[in-house]
């Protein structure tokens, strides 16, 4: 699994934006709710984190690799710390998950606002 196709991927989200946080964590965020953040950066990535659905929590931290993630994890967020622990299709298609979720979120005019409707 490639962290650099992961945060590629992410830029590629509806309304998706980018910037550093924490003094050395990248974050992916959509209308400024934070939905993956890896790093360090710059530096090889010691893991990525991201928001699931809740039903999926349980099963995703019972695959060895994957944590519930520090200080979000009672917002059903997870850690991979192990980048062999998922395919890279299947990790991008919970990043996109995530993205859904936080942006779900959003007040209804902010979603109009990013997905031009």
């Amino acid at each position: 699994m490639s962290y650099a196709a992961l945060k590629k991927h992410a830029a590629t989200l509806p309304g998706a934006t980018e910037d550093i946080k924490w003094g050395c964590d990248w974050v992916a965020s959509v209308g400024g709710k934070m939905f993956l953040v890896g790093g360090p950066e710059p530096g090889p990535w010691n893991g990525c984190s991201f928001k699931v659905d809740e039903h999926r929590f349980l099963e995703l931290t019972g695959v060895p690799g994957i944590i519930p993630a520090p200080y979000l994890a009672r917002v059903k967020w997870v850690k991979l710390q192990e980048p062999k622990a998922l395919p890279l299709a299947e990790l991008k298609a919970l990043v996109e998950r995530s993205h859904a979720l936080v942006l779900g979120s959003l007040t209804k005019k902010l979603q109009r606002e990013i997905l031009g409707g």
